[in-house]
């Protein structure tokens, strides 16, 4: 059984199976290998181990399989690689014979399942230098300790896009997407009641079904010949647009305000201090980004006195105000020191880079968002005219456009869809003619525009009572889905299962006559179950930070959430605009 992953983390858990499932499985006394890996694990390793971690595992260097190498052939190879022709090719082309090989011999490891056709290329061209060639069922990156991506942007437009010459890619996408999904569950050890969002779109529905009987293949027979049954766990496939207003919407927890404000790239965040330029990786690795990251920046703002001071009474190395110039300096004369406090700086810098994009505009626009996305003001008024509300944005030059389109967006939202008439005045009063799509095409995810629905929204759960900022109301629709799924409360007709629901989600006593009934089921019931979520289509920062708080507040349910991708406002309508253009072929994670 996987170790819990609260305990663990998702990265832990994933770093265990590779040490078990590659290290372990070719491990020699004494005996020194070189790695090598493809695009896809070469992330796939970076999200769950160190150098010195490989190091440990007797690989004395890490090479990239595309690139053109020196042979080393009084050494063994260890390819980690996805099961593409490209990867496939690439390693072929280091066996061509014996006197050219460029290693002594080859451990094979894909990260799942190889088609015939590539294992067969293999056997047929190298099979006398291949010592391994084993599936570890391993298909996604974990993020996060509780955050999973597949690590395909592309998929967003594979599913949404309305181009019927389109219809291929998206089904090998779908295929492939299922795949890497049942590695997820294979990784925890779980074989989850597959359930879906029914409406208004079938990509949930078909992906759902293609989860479901690849579990049940994949689970058929272990290595006792015995079926696994389904275990105490869920998972929820979902389309993207289910919940639209938390993708547009102006987030002022640290991290998710951080990601949208400031140019974060592959979670590298850049910076001066003390005049020079230095830039710092957002991860787990650091404790204080894990306790601040999901806290709103008021707090977080906060919380730097009380570090400055910390840092300086630690050492009592200065005395009155202390700046971040006074801290840099700080670290000059003390380089023992200077690691201690390198992390606190990065946070202080990336707090206030924050504020500074905030303070000019941001603050204006965060009322506005909020008053249209909950349709009530912060003393719970109800909005009367929508369009009052929103158009001191639109006027407002000192926006950009898109900021303006996410405000017109939360407006057509709130409405359930607009008419043609309004949204052509809309977006020529602001010019944004060559970016209306940015607007129009959210249609294909199921989400009104153009005309208003006459269907109702989603009814929320009341949160009144809970303490919130002002200008942070909202709360992503994902949260009130984990919480009614954990405490079985989603409607079975617009939430169904693909499958025979679990004993331990349906809600009644019933025990199976294969099962033994437990003394104490209902604690049973959700002790140690998992709740598996997946968005096809991105999924953002304060849904992934919604995960965090349901799992601290259910101890006994896990939730891990994952995507095609991490979303940020701006790249996704970027995306989205894209969606009704013909695209030349995209990368899939799976060659044909």
């Amino acid at each position: 059984m996987a170790p819990p992953v609260t305990e663990r983390g998702l990265k832990s858990v994933v770093w265990q199976k590779i040490k078990t499932t590659v290290f372990d499985d070719c491990r020699k006394e004494d005996e020194w290998k070189i790695m090598l890996l493809d695009e896809f694990t070469t992330k796939l390793l970076a999200s769950c181990c160190k150098m010195t971690d490989l190091l440990a595992e007797g690989v004395t260097v890490v090479e990239n399989i595309y690139k053109n190498r020196e042979p080393v052939r009084q050494m063994k190879a260890l390819y980690f690689i996805s099961p593409t022709s490209k990867s496939v090719d690439c390693f072929l082309r280091d066996f061509p014979s014996k006197s050219e090989n460029r290693y002594k011999a080859a451990y094979i490891y894909f990260t799942d399942f190889c088609p015939d056709s590539l294992f067969n290329k293999i056997k047929a061209s190298c099979s006398k230098s291949i010592r391994r060639c084993k599936e570890i069922n391993i298909s996604f990156i974990p993020l996060e300790s509780q955050v999973y991506t597949l690590d395909v942007p592309d998929a967003f437009y594979y599913c949404y896009s309305p181009d019927p010459g389109n219809a291929n890619g998206k089904d090998a996408v779908m295929e492939a997407m299922a795949e890497q999904i049942v590695t997820v569950c294979a990784t925890l050890d779980e074989n989850p009641g597959v359930r879906y969002k029914s409406k208004p779109l079938d990509n949930a529905s078909k992906l759902a079904q293609l989860v479901e009987k690849k579990l049940e293949n994949y689970y058929k027979m272990d290595e006792k010949s015995l079926i696994k049954g389904k275990t105490h766990s869920q998972l929820i496939i979902i389309d993207r647009g289910f919940d639209p207003v938390s993708t547009v919407l102006h987030e002022l927890t640290f991290q998710a305000m951080a990601y949208d404000l400031l140019p974060i790239e592959n979670d590298t965040y850049k910076y001066k201090t003390d005049g020079k330029e230095k830039e710092a990786v957002l991860e787990e690795d650091d404790d204080l980004w894990i306790r601040i990251r999901h806290r709103h920046i008021a707090v977080v703002l906060e919380e730097i006195p009380k570090l400055m001071k910390e840092i300086s009474s630690t050492k009592k190395a200065t005395e009155g105000k202390t700046s971040l110039s006074a801290l840099a300096q700080l670290m000059k004369k003390m380089p023992h020191f200077r690691k201690q406090i390198t992390k606190q700086v990065v946070h202080l810098n990336l707090a206030e880079d924050c504020m500074k994009k905030f303070r000019p505009n941001i603050e204006k626009l965060c009322k506005t968002e909020q008053d249209l996305a909950l349709g009530t003001d912060a003393e719970g008024q109800k909005v009367k005219d929508y369009m009052r509300v929103l158009l001191p944005v639109l006027l407002n030059k000192s926006h950009d456009n898109y900021d303006k389109i996410r405000a017109i967006l939360l407006y057509i939202f709130s409405n359930n869809g607009t008419t043609e008439e309004n949204l052509d005045r809309l977006i020529q009063n602001v010019k944004i003619e060559t970016e209306s799509d940015m607007i129009r095409n959210w249609s294909y995810l199921g989400v009104p525009i153009v005309p208003p629905s006459s269907q109702g929204k989603p009814l929320r759960k009341d949160r009144s009572a809970e303490e919130t900022f002002q200008l942070s109301r909202w709360t992503p629709y994902i949260k009130d889905v984990l919480e009614d799924a954990i405490e079985n409360r989603l409607d079975s007709k617009e939430w169904p299962y693909c499958s025979q629901c679990p004993a331990v989600w349906n809600g009644s006593g019933a025990v199976s006559a294969r099962q033994k009934p437990r003394a104490n089921y209902l604690e049973d019931r959700k002790n140690g179950s998992k709740l598996i979520v997946f968005v096809i289509g991105g999924i953002t920062y304060s849904e992934m930070r919604s995960a965090y708080e349901v799992s601290q507040a259910h101890k006994s349910c896990e939730v891990i959430i994952g995507s095609t991708h991490i979303l940020t406002p701006k790249k996704l309508l970027d995306d989205i605009k894209m969606l009704n253009k013909s695209k030349d072929k995209v990368s899939i994670i799976k060659d044909e």
